[in-house]
């Protein structure tokens, strides 16, 4: 069966730091009882393999399918380490998360076996009023001072925080310090990576086992950039039309997302020829193919992957819409 466009089962995994609005904010079926801190929408990694939802793929793998359709669904971007490139989340931070790092690819490359490079960004879909990221080291901040700070709690001091609201964008390479805050729900788009480094916890003890959770302070200070704290990637531009409006968040070498805004009664062809992700927000469409033969109804919560084979599709909008699309660059460019 050719190639069209997809939806994955969530997985869901419980956090120390989750809550419940994976759920309120998007009806997503979390089991009950449990404090749930991200939904992966689209994974391909060793322990973790997102699965079609629904159709005719339904039950397949991510994995079997970047296999069998190759170029149809990629459209002719590089995998990365072997892998989808993309790895897309939701993550609601009911309390902040660790303080924590990623390695770099030289890093990466030294530790070997599942380790991988990991940048990320994130779109904030939700914030409380004193919602907040933390993000790269105040400038000047050295090793040594920083060692010092690990020793007698005064950590917090030495990020910066950065205040948050609803549309804010955020990327985040790899080497960066950072800890998502307490009350403020993302979008995450990063490479197919699960590699994290511990810094600090804050002083939390995990209830289910009474002790602090484990920290990795040496590989840490390894990763941590103490240089230059400048993040390029996060320059905004706006397209505008009657139908749509388009406007980009990031750009890197990794991907690049755009919040894209249609409004209710649109009915176009999907012009693209390459790989592309939306993370609807916002709103109710259907995607038709093979000549209005085959349909995907897609709303608010849903992950959709449209390979770059899936060439005659067809978008009608139910209701003003809201996504984040997400491309891989070097892939085709749409028609």
């Amino acid at each position: 069966m050719k190639p069209c466009p997809l939806i994955f089962r969530p997985i869901f995994k419980p956090r120390i730091w989750g809550g419940r609005k994976i759920h309120t904010r998007f009806d997503k079926p979390l089991p009950p009882g449990e404090n749930f801190g991200e939904s992966w929408e689209l994974a391909d990694l060793e322990d973790d393999q997102s699965v079609v939802a629904s159709g005719p793929h339904q039950g397949r793998t991510l994995r079997e399918l970047v296999v069998e359709w190759g170029d149809q669904l990629l459209g002719g971007i590089a995998l990365f380490e072997g892998r989808f490139p993309l790895l897309i989340k939701y993550l609601d931070a009911r309390e902040h998360l660790s303080v924590q790092v990623h390695p770099d690819a030289k890093l990466a490359a030294q530790l070997g076996g599942t380790v991988r490079v990991k940048n990320e960004a994130w779109m904030v879909i939700d914030a409380e009023p004193d919602g907040c990221i933390y993000r790269g080291l105040v400038d000047g901040v050295t090793p040594d001072q920083f060692s010092k700070a690990l020793s007698d709690g005064g950590v917090e001091k030495l990020l910066k925080r950065i205040p948050v609201r609803a549309g804010d964008a955020y990327y985040l390479p790899s080497g960066t310090i950072h800890a998502l805050g307490g009350g403020v729900l993302v979008a995450e788009v990063q490479t197919p990576s699960d590699t994290t480094y511990r810094v600090y916890d804050w002083d939390r003890v995990d209830a289910a086992t009474g002790k602090p959770r484990e920290l990795h302070i040496d590989r840490a200070m390894q990763c941590i950039n103490f240089g230059d704290q400048t993040i390029d990637g996060e320059e905004r531009s706006h397209v505008a039309s009657v139908w749509t409006t388009i406007t980009r968040l990031v750009t890197c070498e990794s991907f690049i997302i755009e919040r894209v805004r249609m409004v209710e009664g649109l009915d176009q062809d999907i012009p693209y020829k390459q790989l592309v992700v939306w993370m609807v927000l916002e709103g109710r469409a259907t995607i038709t193919w093979d000549n209005g033969q085959s349909r995907l109804d897609v709303g608010k919560g849903d992950t959709v992957l449209i390979p770059a084979g899936a060439n005659d599709c067809r978008l009608q909008t139910e209701t003003d819409c809201v996504w984040l699309e997400v491309t891989v660059p070097g892939s085709a460019q749409s028609e």
